[in-house]
Protein backbone atom coordinates (compact mmCIF):
# COMPACT_ATOMS: atom_id res chain seq x y z
CA UNK A 1 0.00 0.00 0.00
CA UNK A 2 1.34 3.23 -1.08
CA UNK A 3 1.99 5.47 2.07
CA UNK A 4 0.06 8.71 2.65
CA UNK A 5 1.33 12.05 1.62
CA UNK A 6 3.68 13.88 4.52
CA UNK A 7 1.94 16.84 5.56
CA UNK A 8 3.10 19.96 3.42
CA UNK A 9 2.32 23.58 4.22
CA UNK A 10 1.01 24.13 0.21
CA UNK A 11 -1.30 21.37 0.08
CA UNK A 12 -2.68 21.05 3.45
CA UNK A 13 -6.36 22.59 3.88
CA UNK A 14 -6.22 23.80 6.91
CA UNK A 15 -9.28 24.31 9.63
CA UNK A 16 -8.89 28.04 8.85
CA UNK A 17 -10.08 27.25 5.37
CA UNK A 18 -12.64 25.08 6.08
CA UNK A 19 -14.62 26.80 8.88
CA UNK A 20 -14.38 30.32 7.02
CA UNK A 21 -15.49 28.86 3.38
CA UNK A 22 -18.62 27.21 5.63
CA UNK A 23 -19.36 30.81 7.24
CA UNK A 24 -19.31 32.30 3.12
CA UNK A 25 -21.00 29.45 1.67
CA UNK A 26 -23.73 29.63 5.30
CA UNK A 27 -24.65 33.30 3.93
CA UNK A 28 -25.90 32.39 0.64
CA UNK A 29 -27.14 29.51 0.86
CA UNK A 30 -28.87 30.50 4.70
CA UNK A 31 -30.55 33.05 2.30
CA UNK A 32 -31.44 30.36 -0.35
CA UNK A 33 -33.20 28.40 2.41
CA UNK A 34 -35.12 31.38 3.23
CA UNK A 35 -36.42 33.01 0.23
CA UNK A 36 -37.87 28.82 -0.69
CA UNK A 37 -39.56 29.36 2.83
CA UNK A 38 -41.19 32.09 1.67
CA UNK A 39 -42.17 30.71 -1.53
CA UNK A 40 -43.74 28.15 -0.39
CA UNK A 41 -45.48 30.35 2.33
CA UNK A 42 -46.78 32.70 -0.25
CA UNK A 43 -47.84 30.08 -2.28
CA UNK A 44 -49.59 28.37 0.32
CA UNK A 45 -52.01 31.10 0.79
CA UNK A 46 -52.34 32.30 -2.99
CA UNK A 47 -53.43 28.46 -3.97
CA UNK A 48 -56.43 26.28 -2.61
CA UNK A 49 -55.37 23.71 -0.66
CA UNK A 50 -55.46 21.26 -3.33
CA UNK A 51 -54.06 23.30 -5.91
CA UNK A 52 -50.87 24.06 -3.17
CA UNK A 53 -50.62 20.33 -2.74
CA UNK A 54 -50.42 19.51 -6.30
CA UNK A 55 -47.23 21.99 -6.20
CA UNK A 56 -45.78 20.26 -3.28
CA UNK A 57 -46.02 17.20 -5.09
CA UNK A 58 -44.10 18.72 -8.32
CA UNK A 59 -41.60 19.85 -5.58
CA UNK A 60 -41.49 16.35 -4.57
CA UNK A 61 -40.95 14.48 -7.47
CA UNK A 62 -38.73 17.16 -8.97
CA UNK A 63 -35.83 16.98 -6.42
CA UNK A 64 -36.22 13.19 -6.37
CA UNK A 65 -35.24 13.53 -9.64
CA UNK A 66 -32.66 15.71 -9.70
CA UNK A 67 -30.72 14.94 -6.24
CA UNK A 68 -30.73 11.05 -7.90
CA UNK A 69 -29.25 12.08 -11.44
CA UNK A 70 -27.17 15.40 -11.08
CA UNK A 71 -25.96 15.32 -6.79
CA UNK A 72 -23.52 12.28 -7.78
CA UNK A 73 -21.96 14.08 -10.64
CA UNK A 74 -22.06 17.54 -8.06
CA UNK A 75 -20.20 14.84 -5.25
CA UNK A 76 -17.80 13.18 -7.93
CA UNK A 77 -16.29 16.47 -9.31
CA UNK A 78 -15.92 18.15 -5.51
CA UNK A 79 -14.05 15.14 -4.30
CA UNK A 80 -12.20 14.33 -7.42
CA UNK A 81 -11.28 17.96 -7.98
CA UNK A 82 -10.10 18.69 -3.99
CA UNK A 83 -8.27 15.52 -4.11
CA UNK A 84 -6.01 16.40 -6.64
CA UNK A 85 -5.59 19.86 -5.76
CA UNK A 86 -5.02 18.46 -1.72
CA UNK A 87 -2.14 16.31 -4.18
CA UNK A 88 -0.60 19.44 -5.45
CA UNK A 89 -2.70 19.46 -9.14
CA UNK A 90 -4.08 22.37 -9.13
CA UNK A 91 -5.47 23.18 -13.01
CA UNK A 92 -6.27 21.09 -15.69
CA UNK A 93 -8.74 19.21 -14.11
CA UNK A 94 -10.60 16.50 -15.91
CA UNK A 95 -13.97 17.91 -16.92
CA UNK A 96 -15.51 15.46 -19.93
CA UNK A 97 -15.94 12.39 -17.95
CA UNK A 98 -18.34 14.20 -15.67
CA UNK A 99 -19.94 16.11 -18.76
CA UNK A 100 -20.87 12.74 -20.16
CA UNK A 101 -22.15 10.88 -17.00
CA UNK A 102 -24.42 14.12 -16.56
CA UNK A 103 -25.59 13.79 -20.52
CA UNK A 104 -25.80 10.32 -19.90
CA UNK A 105 -28.65 10.48 -17.16
CA UNK A 106 -30.28 13.75 -18.33
CA UNK A 107 -31.54 11.53 -21.55
CA UNK A 108 -31.96 8.62 -19.53
CA UNK A 109 -34.61 10.89 -17.74
CA UNK A 110 -36.14 12.50 -20.66
CA UNK A 111 -36.81 9.49 -22.63
CA UNK A 112 -38.63 8.22 -19.49
CA UNK A 113 -40.44 11.34 -18.60
CA UNK A 114 -41.53 11.44 -22.12
CA UNK A 115 -42.54 7.48 -22.54
CA UNK A 116 -44.64 7.72 -19.04
CA UNK A 117 -46.17 10.77 -19.98
CA UNK A 118 -49.48 10.22 -19.00
CA UNK A 119 -48.49 8.33 -15.45
CA UNK A 120 -46.68 11.94 -14.71
CA UNK A 121 -49.47 13.78 -15.39
CA UNK A 122 -51.55 12.06 -13.06
CA UNK A 123 -49.22 12.08 -10.56
CA UNK A 124 -49.90 16.39 -10.65
CA UNK A 125 -53.59 16.21 -11.02
CA UNK A 126 -54.15 15.85 -14.94
CA UNK A 127 -51.95 18.74 -15.65
CA UNK A 128 -50.14 19.11 -18.88
CA UNK A 129 -48.80 22.45 -17.53
CA UNK A 130 -47.01 21.08 -14.27
CA UNK A 131 -45.43 18.39 -16.72
CA UNK A 132 -43.90 20.44 -18.93
CA UNK A 133 -42.37 22.52 -15.57
CA UNK A 134 -41.51 19.22 -14.13
CA UNK A 135 -39.27 17.75 -17.43
CA UNK A 136 -38.09 21.84 -18.32
CA UNK A 137 -36.55 22.16 -14.59
CA UNK A 138 -34.93 18.78 -14.49
CA UNK A 139 -33.32 19.33 -17.80
CA UNK A 140 -31.68 22.94 -16.60
CA UNK A 141 -30.79 21.83 -13.55
CA UNK A 142 -28.11 19.92 -15.11
CA UNK A 143 -26.04 22.88 -15.73
CA UNK A 144 -26.84 23.61 -11.90
CA UNK A 145 -25.20 21.17 -10.15
CA UNK A 146 -22.63 20.93 -12.55
CA UNK A 147 -21.40 24.22 -11.43
CA UNK A 148 -22.01 23.50 -7.97
CA UNK A 149 -19.55 20.23 -8.21
CA UNK A 150 -17.06 22.60 -9.81
CA UNK A 151 -17.58 25.33 -7.13
CA UNK A 152 -17.46 23.12 -3.87
CA UNK A 153 -13.73 21.07 -5.39
CA UNK A 154 -12.59 24.05 -5.98
CA UNK A 155 -13.76 26.11 -2.59
CA UNK A 156 -15.06 28.83 -4.81
CA UNK A 157 -17.77 29.10 -1.86
CA UNK A 158 -18.75 32.86 -2.66
CA UNK A 159 -20.14 31.88 -6.26
CA UNK A 160 -21.33 28.33 -5.42
CA UNK A 161 -23.88 30.06 -2.47
CA UNK A 162 -24.27 33.24 -5.48
CA UNK A 163 -25.82 30.52 -7.36
CA UNK A 164 -27.96 28.91 -5.63
CA UNK A 165 -29.33 32.68 -4.02
CA UNK A 166 -29.86 33.50 -7.11
CA UNK A 167 -32.47 30.98 -8.23
CA UNK A 168 -34.27 30.58 -5.33
CA UNK A 169 -34.54 35.01 -6.23
CA UNK A 170 -35.63 34.30 -9.69
CA UNK A 171 -38.25 31.88 -8.46
CA UNK A 172 -39.39 34.18 -5.55
CA UNK A 173 -40.51 36.23 -7.75
CA UNK A 174 -43.37 34.33 -9.42
CA UNK A 175 -45.52 33.85 -6.49
CA UNK A 176 -45.13 37.75 -5.56
CA UNK A 177 -46.35 38.61 -9.08
CA UNK A 178 -49.53 36.74 -8.49
CA UNK A 179 -49.87 38.48 -4.82
CA UNK A 180 -49.15 41.83 -6.59
CA UNK A 181 -51.96 41.05 -9.01
CA UNK A 182 -49.53 41.02 -12.14
CA UNK A 183 -50.53 37.46 -13.37
CA UNK A 184 -52.28 34.43 -11.29
CA UNK A 185 -53.01 30.82 -10.92
CA UNK A 186 -51.36 28.15 -10.43
CA UNK A 187 -49.34 27.56 -13.88
CA UNK A 188 -47.80 31.16 -12.97
CA UNK A 189 -46.60 30.35 -9.27
CA UNK A 190 -44.69 26.80 -10.42
CA UNK A 191 -43.50 28.60 -13.29
CA UNK A 192 -40.96 29.94 -10.70
CA UNK A 193 -39.55 26.28 -10.44
CA UNK A 194 -38.49 26.38 -14.27
CA UNK A 195 -37.20 29.53 -14.09
CA UNK A 196 -34.49 29.49 -11.43
CA UNK A 197 -32.22 26.69 -12.65
CA UNK A 198 -32.01 28.92 -16.29
CA UNK A 199 -29.49 30.93 -15.48
CA UNK A 200 -27.33 27.78 -14.25
CA UNK A 201 -26.92 27.75 -18.04
CA UNK A 202 -25.22 30.53 -18.83
CA UNK A 203 -22.71 29.68 -15.47
CA UNK A 204 -21.89 26.38 -16.39
CA UNK A 205 -19.71 27.49 -20.06
CA UNK A 206 -18.42 30.37 -17.82
CA UNK A 207 -16.69 28.33 -15.15
CA UNK A 208 -15.40 25.94 -17.52
CA UNK A 209 -13.67 28.66 -19.57
CA UNK A 210 -12.92 30.07 -16.29
CA UNK A 211 -10.42 28.15 -14.83
CA UNK A 212 -9.94 24.89 -16.32
CA UNK A 213 -9.14 23.40 -20.06
CA UNK A 214 -8.18 20.55 -21.16
CA UNK A 215 -5.08 19.63 -22.61
CA UNK A 216 -5.79 19.37 -26.25
CA UNK A 217 -2.79 17.80 -27.56
CA UNK A 218 -2.83 14.82 -24.62
CA UNK A 219 -4.35 11.36 -25.63
CA UNK A 220 -7.30 10.70 -24.63
CA UNK A 221 -8.87 7.71 -22.82
CA UNK A 222 -11.00 5.36 -23.99
CA UNK A 223 -14.59 5.98 -22.58
CA UNK A 224 -14.93 2.59 -20.95
CA UNK A 225 -12.50 4.11 -19.00
CA UNK A 226 -14.25 6.79 -17.78
CA UNK A 227 -16.97 4.35 -16.70
CA UNK A 228 -14.80 3.09 -14.07
CA UNK A 229 -14.66 4.06 -10.59
CA UNK A 230 -15.49 7.27 -11.42
CA UNK A 231 -19.30 5.83 -12.67
CA UNK A 232 -19.06 3.64 -9.24
CA UNK A 233 -18.35 6.14 -6.86
CA UNK A 234 -21.45 8.56 -8.91
CA UNK A 235 -23.92 5.39 -8.31
CA UNK A 236 -23.39 5.12 -5.08
CA UNK A 237 -24.32 8.60 -4.30
CA UNK A 238 -27.29 8.33 -6.46
CA UNK A 239 -28.35 5.49 -4.42
CA UNK A 240 -28.20 7.66 -1.00
CA UNK A 241 -29.64 10.26 -3.07
CA UNK A 242 -32.29 8.38 -4.15
CA UNK A 243 -32.58 6.97 -0.13
CA UNK A 244 -32.13 11.26 1.25
CA UNK A 245 -35.12 12.38 -1.08
CA UNK A 246 -37.08 9.56 -0.38
CA UNK A 247 -36.90 10.41 3.38
CA UNK A 248 -37.65 13.64 2.71
CA UNK A 249 -40.76 13.15 -0.12
CA UNK A 250 -42.30 9.69 -0.13
CA UNK A 251 -44.22 11.17 2.82
CA UNK A 252 -45.44 13.38 0.28
CA UNK A 253 -45.91 11.27 -2.51
CA UNK A 254 -47.71 8.59 -0.68
CA UNK A 255 -50.35 11.09 1.22
CA UNK A 256 -51.15 11.72 -2.15
CA UNK A 257 -51.72 8.88 -3.12
CA UNK A 258 -53.64 7.65 -0.01
CA UNK A 259 -55.40 10.75 1.19
CA UNK A 260 -54.80 13.23 -2.26
CA UNK A 261 -53.34 16.50 -2.82
CA UNK A 262 -54.59 18.42 0.16
CA UNK A 263 -52.95 15.95 2.98
CA UNK A 264 -49.87 15.48 0.44
CA UNK A 265 -49.47 20.07 0.44
CA UNK A 266 -49.64 19.42 4.62
CA UNK A 267 -47.07 16.78 4.84
CA UNK A 268 -45.13 18.49 2.50
CA UNK A 269 -45.56 21.87 5.17
CA UNK A 270 -44.42 20.38 8.01
CA UNK A 271 -41.27 18.85 6.36
CA UNK A 272 -40.26 22.04 5.59
CA UNK A 273 -38.97 21.89 9.59
CA UNK A 274 -36.54 19.95 7.95
CA UNK A 275 -36.02 21.35 4.34
CA UNK A 276 -35.07 24.83 5.48
CA UNK A 277 -31.83 23.15 7.95
CA UNK A 278 -31.11 20.92 5.25
CA UNK A 279 -30.27 23.52 3.07
CA UNK A 280 -29.02 25.90 5.47
CA UNK A 281 -26.39 23.15 6.48
CA UNK A 282 -25.89 21.86 2.80
CA UNK A 283 -23.76 25.37 2.85
CA UNK A 284 -20.93 22.81 5.58
CA UNK A 285 -21.13 19.64 4.16
CA UNK A 286 -20.52 21.20 0.16
CA UNK A 287 -17.51 22.99 2.33
CA UNK A 288 -17.12 19.59 4.52
CA UNK A 289 -16.43 16.80 1.36
CA UNK A 290 -13.35 18.68 -1.04
CA UNK A 291 -12.47 19.29 3.26
CA UNK A 292 -12.38 15.92 4.53
CA UNK A 293 -10.93 14.48 1.30
CA UNK A 294 -7.76 17.15 1.64
CA UNK A 295 -7.60 15.82 5.16
CA UNK A 296 -7.45 12.57 4.25
CA UNK A 297 -5.19 12.69 1.59
CA UNK A 298 -2.72 14.66 3.52
CA UNK A 299 -3.00 14.69 7.43
CA UNK A 300 -5.49 11.45 8.54
CA UNK A 301 -7.48 10.84 11.22
CA UNK A 302 -6.87 13.38 14.00
CA UNK A 303 -7.85 16.48 11.93
CA UNK A 304 -10.65 14.56 9.97
CA UNK A 305 -12.15 13.57 13.20
CA UNK A 306 -11.78 17.03 14.73
CA UNK A 307 -14.04 18.06 11.98
CA UNK A 308 -16.43 16.05 11.96
CA UNK A 309 -16.90 16.79 15.78
CA UNK A 310 -17.44 20.90 15.01
CA UNK A 311 -20.08 19.98 12.34
CA UNK A 312 -22.13 17.70 14.68
CA UNK A 313 -21.95 19.80 17.63
CA UNK A 314 -23.27 22.85 15.51
CA UNK A 315 -25.95 20.33 14.56
CA UNK A 316 -26.87 19.56 18.07
CA UNK A 317 -27.29 22.94 19.43
CA UNK A 318 -29.06 23.90 16.31
CA UNK A 319 -31.55 20.76 16.78
CA UNK A 320 -32.45 21.74 20.05
CA UNK A 321 -32.95 24.75 19.93
CA UNK A 322 -35.25 24.11 16.79
CA UNK A 323 -36.97 21.05 18.85
CA UNK A 324 -37.61 23.85 21.65
CA UNK A 325 -39.30 26.06 19.17
CA UNK A 326 -41.50 23.59 18.02
CA UNK A 327 -42.40 22.52 21.53
CA UNK A 328 -43.07 26.73 22.55
CA UNK A 329 -44.71 27.94 19.57
CA UNK A 330 -44.58 25.94 16.45
CA UNK A 331 -48.77 25.02 16.01
CA UNK A 332 -48.82 29.25 16.07
CA UNK A 333 -45.77 29.61 13.36
CA UNK A 334 -47.22 27.07 10.81
CA UNK A 335 -50.58 28.53 10.96
CA UNK A 336 -49.03 32.14 10.28
CA UNK A 337 -46.75 30.56 7.19
CA UNK A 338 -49.12 28.37 5.79
CA UNK A 339 -52.88 29.15 6.79
CA UNK A 340 -55.33 27.26 8.74
CA UNK A 341 -56.21 24.53 6.18
CA UNK A 342 -54.68 22.37 8.83
CA UNK A 343 -54.16 21.87 12.56
CA UNK A 344 -50.64 21.19 13.61
CA UNK A 345 -49.82 19.21 16.96
CA UNK A 346 -46.75 20.65 18.49
CA UNK A 347 -45.41 17.39 19.95
CA UNK A 348 -45.71 16.12 16.12
CA UNK A 349 -43.48 19.51 14.64
CA UNK A 350 -40.71 18.97 17.64
CA UNK A 351 -40.44 15.57 16.38
CA UNK A 352 -39.23 16.27 13.17
CA UNK A 353 -37.54 19.09 14.43
CA UNK A 354 -35.24 16.24 16.46
CA UNK A 355 -35.53 14.25 13.62
CA UNK A 356 -33.75 16.93 11.31
CA UNK A 357 -31.10 16.82 13.99
CA UNK A 358 -30.63 13.23 12.89
CA UNK A 359 -30.68 13.67 9.35
CA UNK A 360 -28.24 16.42 9.27
CA UNK A 361 -25.76 14.55 11.61
CA UNK A 362 -26.19 11.64 9.45
CA UNK A 363 -25.59 13.69 6.22
CA UNK A 364 -22.59 14.74 7.69
CA UNK A 365 -21.08 11.01 8.59
CA UNK A 366 -22.35 10.21 5.15
CA UNK A 367 -19.56 13.03 3.94
CA UNK A 368 -17.36 11.22 5.49
CA UNK A 369 -17.86 7.79 4.52
CA UNK A 370 -17.98 9.48 1.09
CA UNK A 371 -14.14 11.20 1.64
CA UNK A 372 -13.05 7.46 3.06
CA UNK A 373 -14.32 5.25 -0.18
CA UNK A 374 -17.21 3.66 1.51
CA UNK A 375 -19.73 5.19 -0.50
CA UNK A 376 -21.19 1.94 -1.27
CA UNK A 377 -21.50 0.75 1.71
CA UNK A 378 -23.10 4.05 2.92
CA UNK A 379 -26.03 3.66 -0.01
CA UNK A 380 -26.98 0.49 1.26
CA UNK A 381 -27.46 2.07 4.78
CA UNK A 382 -29.29 4.94 2.56
CA UNK A 383 -31.64 2.82 1.10
CA UNK A 384 -32.83 -0.16 3.77
CA UNK A 385 -33.53 2.78 5.77
CA UNK A 386 -35.56 4.60 3.21
CA UNK A 387 -37.29 1.44 2.20
CA UNK A 388 -38.08 0.73 5.88
CA UNK A 389 -39.94 4.65 6.22
CA UNK A 390 -42.05 3.82 2.77
CA UNK A 391 -43.22 0.77 4.02
CA UNK A 392 -43.71 2.83 7.27
CA UNK A 393 -46.09 5.32 5.38
CA UNK A 394 -48.18 2.56 3.77
CA UNK A 395 -49.28 0.99 7.04
CA UNK A 396 -52.39 2.16 8.30
CA UNK A 397 -51.21 1.64 11.96
CA UNK A 398 -51.65 4.64 12.04
CA UNK A 399 -55.01 6.45 10.69
CA UNK A 400 -53.89 9.60 9.97
CA UNK A 401 -50.83 10.24 6.92
CA UNK A 402 -49.29 13.11 8.76
CA UNK A 403 -48.82 11.68 12.25
CA UNK A 404 -47.47 8.90 10.41
CA UNK A 405 -44.96 11.13 8.47
CA UNK A 406 -44.07 12.81 11.54
CA UNK A 407 -43.60 10.12 13.69
CA UNK A 408 -42.31 7.79 10.99
CA UNK A 409 -39.60 10.57 10.47
CA UNK A 410 -37.37 11.05 12.99
CA UNK A 411 -37.10 7.13 14.00
CA UNK A 412 -36.21 6.70 10.30
CA UNK A 413 -32.98 9.11 10.69
CA UNK A 414 -32.04 7.97 14.01
CA UNK A 415 -31.58 4.91 12.88
CA UNK A 416 -29.73 6.53 10.02
CA UNK A 417 -27.47 8.43 12.02
CA UNK A 418 -27.00 5.75 13.89
CA UNK A 419 -25.48 3.14 11.50
CA UNK A 420 -23.65 5.35 9.31
CA UNK A 421 -21.94 6.08 13.00
CA UNK A 422 -20.97 2.48 12.94
CA UNK A 423 -19.41 2.88 9.35
CA UNK A 424 -18.09 5.73 10.65
CA UNK A 425 -15.95 4.15 13.13
CA UNK A 426 -14.41 1.46 10.34
CA UNK A 427 -11.06 2.47 9.32
CA UNK A 428 -10.66 3.86 5.56
CA UNK A 429 -10.71 1.58 2.47
CA UNK A 430 -7.51 0.30 1.24
CA UNK A 431 -5.88 2.66 -1.90
CA UNK A 432 -8.56 0.53 -4.40
CA UNK A 433 -11.45 3.01 -3.66
CA UNK A 434 -9.12 6.09 -1.96
CA UNK A 435 -7.08 8.11 -4.52
CA UNK A 436 -3.17 6.95 -3.18
CA UNK A 437 -0.40 9.82 -2.62
CA UNK A 438 1.40 10.20 -5.79
CA UNK A 439 4.37 11.87 -6.36
CA UNK A 440 3.91 13.70 -9.45
CA UNK A 441 1.03 15.50 -10.87
CA UNK A 442 1.10 12.34 -14.03
CA UNK A 443 0.87 10.03 -11.10
CA UNK A 444 -2.42 11.95 -9.73
CA UNK A 445 -4.16 11.59 -13.05
CA UNK A 446 -3.77 8.10 -13.11
CA UNK A 447 -5.47 7.11 -10.35
CA UNK A 448 -8.23 10.69 -9.63
CA UNK A 449 -11.09 8.35 -10.01
CA UNK A 450 -11.35 6.89 -13.49
CA UNK A 451 -12.74 9.57 -14.93
CA UNK A 452 -9.50 11.34 -16.29
CA UNK A 453 -9.21 11.85 -19.91
CA UNK A 454 -6.23 13.19 -20.22
CA UNK A 455 -2.80 13.33 -19.28
CA UNK A 456 -1.20 16.37 -17.45
CA UNK A 457 2.42 17.91 -18.97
Amino acid sequence: MTERTVKTDEVTPGQGGYVSGARVLAVGVGATGLLTFVYFSLSSHLLSATAYGQLSVLWAALFIVISVIYRPIEQLLSRTIADRRARGAHGNHPLRGPMLIQLGFALAFLVVAIVLKPEIEELFGGSESLYLIFVGATLAYAASYFARGYFAGHQWFVLYGGLMLFESSARVCFPLAVLVGITSGQDAIALGIFAAPLASLVVVPWAIARHSRLDRDAPVVEVSSVVGTGVGFAGSVAVIQLGEQTLLNAGVLVADSVAGAATAGAVFSVLLITRAPLQLFQSIQTTLLPHLTGLEATEGGEEFSHAIKITVRAIAVFAGFSALLMLLIGPSLMQLFFGDDTIFGRWGLAAVAVGMGFHLAAGTLNQAALARGRARAASIIWMLVALGFVGWMFVPLISSALLRAELGYPTATAILCALLYVLYRQPPLADAELVPARRSVEDVIEGSGGIILTEDR
